[in-house]
């Protein structure tokens, strides 16, 4: 009896094993695995013009103006990553950075926001992965924010903004701790709507669609990241970047966000120590503050970046 015993709970120990190990990879495909649709330019024009029919003609006459333009370049590790410029003139330049499983085209409303609003150029990267850029999986904004600073070294200018939007918003406030070429005379952070760090974000989900607690799988996913594609998601934090940030910072989001709660900004905001302002729209959900609330959201951004 006792040997029975035995071999059954050797057998559940086994078993709990390997569905955790399963449920890990399954995790982590689901969570990092790019969009299907990432290369498809013509649905991704479709869907930006449905959503905001005013960037239809802004970006008709970009393009008669040899304005709008796609540029690649290679990045440190090899890869080729793709982004869109809008060429402006001057020295103004924001860096727009869309967000998961997205593309560097459906976030064109924020680049006709600073190029027809305040005059600045403006490059929207296709983060790795996503867009026409290489990459085999999402990096949830960590390794992107190096590949960003990629970017701003290749466009920068006197004065320049970084501006994104969920995941965008997180890379943005993990790039503010960062340092910057001295040649950039003023550089300032726009983020809507990011979350906290990748384990929170992930531990949310984990709730909230699966019903499922962070131990055991969020442990061993965070691992298995590790192992496979060199970051955690421990590591991955947007709020131990801000801590130590010195620039201003302008944090924006949906007061009925429940994909990215909306106390995340909060705690955000709270560690952030100096040079920093608190938007929360009402009722917008998630990524919907400029969608529900444009002029505000305008009026709000020009008045941050003026100053």
């Amino acid at each position: 009896m006792r040997k029975l015993l035995g071999w059954s709970i050797g057998i559940m120990f086994v078993t709990m094993i390997v569905i955790t190990i399963g449920g890990s990879f399954y995790m982590l495909d689901f969570s990092l695995s790019p969009n299907p649709d990432r290369n498809d330019t013509a649905l991704c024009f479709r869907q930006l013009f449905e959503k905001y029919p005013e960037t239809r003609p802004w970006v008709d006459s970009l393009r008669q103006a040899d304005a709008l333009r796609d540029t690649f370049v290679t990045m440190p590790n090899g890869e080729i990553h793709h982004a869109l410029y809008v060429r402006k003139g001057g020295k103004k330049t924001a860096l727009v950075i869309h967000g998961w499983r997205c593309c560097s085209i459906k976030f064109l409303h924020l680049a006709r926001l600073y190029e027809k609003e305040l005059g600045y150029s403006v490059v929207i990267p296709d983060v790795h992965a996503h867009g026409l850029s290489e990459g085999e999986m999402i990096q949830m904004g960590w390794h992107d924010r190096k590949d960003m600073m990629e970017w701003i070294k290749i466009f920068q200018t006197d004065t320049m903004v970084v501006h994104g939007v969920s995941m965008g918003g997180a890379t943005t406030l993990m790039m503010s701790a960062m340092e910057y070429p001295k040649d950039i005379k003023d550089i300032r952070f726009v983020e809507d709507c990011g979350y906290t760090s990748v384990w929170d974000e992930f531990s949310g989900e984990l709730k909230n669609q699966f019903c499922l607690p962070e131990f055991p799988l969020l442990y061993t996913t965070s691992l298995l990241c590790k192992l496979l594609y060199g970051w955690s998601f421990g590591e991955a934090s947007a709020i131990n970047e801000v801590k130590r940030s010195e620039y201003p910072i302008l944090f924006i989001h949906g007061g009925s966000d429940t994909f990215v709660p909306t106390e995340m900004v909060h705690r955000l905001y709270k560690s952030k120590p100096t040079n920093k302002e608190l938007w929360i729209a009402d009722d917008a959900e998630h990524d919907e503050s400029y969608l529900k609330h444009r002029e505000e959201y305008i009026k709000r951004v020009k008045a941050f970046v003026s100053k």
